[in-house]
């Protein structure tokens, strides 16, 4: 039963190892399982939708707009949270550059001449760029979990290199496109 779509932007190995480490120590700690056991990777959200989407119509388009863009750099700077009662989600936020936001809102123009509807949250001027680290973090665990978080020696920096498409839960990748044109070098 699909609870919907998410279209994810992934990173270099190295980056997504150090997103890893910080998944297995808060799950180590028992402050946060929930991204392991639904089989998630380390990624920025770049669109969810709990509406059905047709993966081969978007196949097609994601693949153009990927082969079209170059690898962008990112630097994860800072720890934050989205609060709300007992089910905190923890990230790590991206400076937001210009070329992550016009990634972001070029992809969201190409899926709305497609009609998908893009939620108020992805709007360009509302979204919030962020890699979760941990997902229904107890408000009396969160100081324990940004001292984990601290350990990552902040900033650290790669690229995101993939796009792919995402049906959950358990995340299951429909498919993923390299960013920029392969086979060169």
């Amino acid at each position: 039963m699909s609870l919907g779509f998410s279209i994810e932007l992934y990173f270099d190995p190295a980056l997504e190892n150090q997103v890893l480490k910080a998944w297995n120590v808060l799950a180590r700690r028992q402050i946060s399982t929930q991204l392991i056991e639904i089989e998630s990777r380390p990624h920025i959200t770049l669109l969810s939708t709990p509406i059905l989407l047709d993966p081969l119509k978007l196949q097609t388009l994601i693949k153009t707009f990927a082969s079209k863009q170059e690898p962008l750099p990112l630097t994860f700077s800072t720890a934050a949270a989205f609060a709300a009662a007992d089910r905190n989600l923890l990230f790590l936020s991206p400076t937001p550059t210009i070329s992550l936001l016009q990634f972001q809102s070029q992809l969201l123009d190409l899926l709305k001449k497609e009609s998908v509807e893009i939620g108020e949250e992805f709007a360009a001027d509302s979204w919030v760029p962020h890699c979760a680290v941990a997902q229904e973090v107890p408000k009396s665990r969160m100081g324990e979990a940004f001292c984990i978080l601290r350990d990552l020696k902040l900033p650290v920096s790669g690229y995101a290199m993939d796009i792919g498409l995402v049906e959950y839960s358990p995340a299951r990748e429909l498919f993923s496109f390299p960013l920029g044109n392969v086979g060169e070098g």
